[in-house]
C-alpha cells in the first residue's frame, strides 16, 4: 500500500492510500477470487476430475483462472467479449485455455449469457464456477483485502472506495471493514453510462445484477466517466510512477473527489490491474529470426 502524495496534494488533511493489488503473481486483484472459488469447488467435489471450469469474464479473471488451472491441471474455457483487449485474451491462451468470444455489442452480459446456454447444453462437462454468483468471490475478500487494509491502515481508515464489477472486492472488503467499524463509509465506484472505456466496471442500472451484490453494503455510488478515468490513469503514470489500468484510474479519480469533500480522514482505493495488460503484445512464436 502507498500513499498518492503528488496527486493528494491538495487534500493535505486527508491519508490517500493505493493499495497495489497488481502485484499479485497473475497482475490483478482477480488472484484472490478466483484461488478462493477453485478451492472450495476442489474442496466439496463441484469441480469433479473430467470437468471443464468454465466462466465469463473481462479478462483478468480469466488469466487467474488460466494461471491457476495449468498450475493445477485443470482445463479451462473462458468467454470473453471480442473486443476484451488482446493482452487479456492471450495471456490466458499461453497458459493452454480455450478462449470463446462472445458479441462486443452484448457487453459483459452477453458473455454471462453464452456462459450459460453452453452449460445448459452440457451441465456433465462444465464445472460453471460463476464470479458474479460465488459467495467465494466475496469471501476471498472478507478474509483478505479487507484484513489487510485494516492490518496497514488500523483505526486511522474512515472510507473505502473501489469500482463495480462482479462487485466481490467491494462486498467482501465492505463487509469486513464495516465489522470492524461501523463509521467506516463504503463508496462504489461505476461509469457513468452505460457504454463506457473502464474495463471491467459495470454500470449497474443497464446490467444484470451479479448475484452476489448486496446494495445495502454500499454507503454512497460515485460514477466517474471514461475520460475522467483514463486521466486520471496518466496522471499516476506521470506523477507517481505507478502504471494502472484504467478501472484503477477511475478509483483513484472517484477517492480523490472524496478527498476533497471530507478533508480529513484516511481514505484507502486499490490499483486492480498493471497498465500493460492493456497493451497489444507481439504475438508468441517458437521461431525468431535475430
Amino acid at each position: 500500500m502507498v500513499r498518492l502524495r503528488a496527486i493528494g496534494k491538495d487534500t493535505p488533511g486527508v491519508e490517500l492510500l493505493l493499495k497495489l493489488e497488481f502485484l499479485n503473481p497473475g497482475g490483478s486483484l482477480k488472484d484472490r477470487p478466483v484461488l478462493q472459488m477453485v478451492r472450495e469447488a476442489l474442496d466439496d467435489g463441484r469441480l469433479a476430475k473430467g470437468k471443464t471450469l468454465i466462466d465469463a469474464t473481462s479478462g483478468n479473471a480469466g488469466v487467474a483462472y488460466s494461471m491457476i488451472g495449468a498450475a493445477l491441471g485443470i482445463p479451462v474455457t473462458l468467454v470473453m467479449q471480442e473486443n476484451v483487449t488482446e493482452a487479456r485474451k492471450k495471456i490466458a491462451a499461453a497458459y493452454g485455455t480455450r478462449v470463446v468470444h462472445s458479441s462486443p455489442m452484448e457487453g459483459p452480459d452477453g458473455a454471462i449469457q453464452m456462459v450459460r446456454r453452453m452449460v445448459a447444453e452440457e451441465p456433465d462437462r462444465w464445472f460453471h464456477c460463476d464470479q458474479y454468483g460465488n459467495e467465494g468471490n466475496t469471501r476471498a475478500h472478507y478474509l483478505g483485502t479487507g484484513v489487510e487494509i485494516l492490518e496497514d491502515a488500523g483505526d486511522r481508515l474512515t472510507h473505502f472506495v473501489m469500482g463495480l464489477g462482479t462487485s466481490g472486492t467491494m462486498m467482501g472488503t465492505g463487509r469486513r471493514l464495516k465489522e470492524h467499524r461501523k463509521t467506516i463509509q463504503v463508496i462504489a465506484v461505476q461509469p457513468n453510462e452505460s457504454l463506457h472505456g473502464l474495463e471491467g466496471l459495470r454500470h449497474m442500472a443497464s446490467s444484470i445484477a451479479p448475484g452476489i451484490y448486496r446494495p445495502e453494503t454500499v454507503d454512497e455510488v460515485v460514477a466517474v466517466s471514461t475520460e475522467d478515468g483514463w486521466a486520471m490513469t496518466e496522471r499516476l503514470m506521470r506523477e507517481e510512477g505507478i502504471f494502472a489500468g484504467h478501472s484503477t484510474g477511475a478509483n483513484v479519480f472517484a477517492a480523490l473527489q472524496v478527498a476533497r469533500r471530507i478533508r480529513e480522514g484516511c481514505l484507502v482505493t486499490i490499483a486492480c490491474d498493471r497498465g500493460d495488460r492493456y497493451f497489444k503484445p507481439k504475438q508468441w512464436e517458437r521461431h525468431y529470426d535475430w
